[in-house]
């Protein structure tokens, strides 16, 4: 589950996002037409790392798909080269300062995404306290799911190295192979590959945002 604060941000992540993208290869948008289309989150197993992917157009209709990892100390504290990934720094208004990372290079993120494609996961419930301080659920509206359903076993890719082609991001680490698409089109096939899709209002047939090929 995700526990959603009710807070401030500053900046914000769509402020952070604004800077960033025009520095990637893979964005050919208006940074400063930012519009937000829906988000996922997925869990931490062990609650350090928040993970949520993004997905918003950029002044016309072309959906892209940022997912970013939040922690509360910098990522090249934790991955050799991690400060290659960072895209900014928050002031929560709960938690304190966050590191937003481009999750690609997060290998909390690999290991997670690796294992809802090959497992059948989804995105995680949300929650957040009402005004009387109850922890509520909240609706989700956009969706994701992993191709997979078997006890296959996920693939380690901790030790992945990322790399940018064309509209996509690739990690691998000689053994497997993570794919994540940077845009969000229909029609792509994910061939034999496990794959992770989602929906979102507006758009009811499920889109392919990554595969893994072990």
């Amino acid at each position: 589950m995700a526990l959603m604060h009710e807070t401030t941000l500053v900046p914000s992540k769509y402020e952070l996002l604004a800077a960033w993208l025009p520095t990637q290869p893979w964005f050919h948008g208006d940074a400063t037409k930012l519009e937000r289309v829906g988000a996922y989150r997925l869990d931490d197993p062990a609650g350090e790392v928040g993970l949520e992917g993004h997905l918003f157009t950029a002044g016309d209709d072309t959906v892209y798909h940022v997912p970013l990892s939040y922690r509360g100390a910098p990522l090249e504290e934790a991955v050799e080269g991690g400060d290659a990934f960072l895209v900014g720094v928050m002031q929560h208004g709960v938690l304190g300062k966050r590191w937003a990372s481009d999750a690609m290079g997060d290998p909390v993120f690999r290991s997670v995404i690796a294992e809802a494609m090959v497992h059948g996961g989804h995105e995680a419930a949300e929650f957040a306290q009402d005004a009387a301080g109850n922890v509520v659920e909240r609706a989700v509206h956009t969706r994701i799911q992993g191709s997979g359903s078997s006890r296959d076993a996920v693939p380690d890719l901790a030790d992945a190295s990322v790399v940018d082609l064309g509209e996509s991001s690739r990690a691998e680490n000689g053994t497997a192979m993570l794919v994540l698409h940077r845009i969000a089109a229909p029609g792509r096939e994910p061939g034999d590959a496990y794959a992770l899709r989602v929906s979102w209002p507006g758009q009811s047939d499920p889109v392919v945002l990554a595969t893994l090929l072990p």
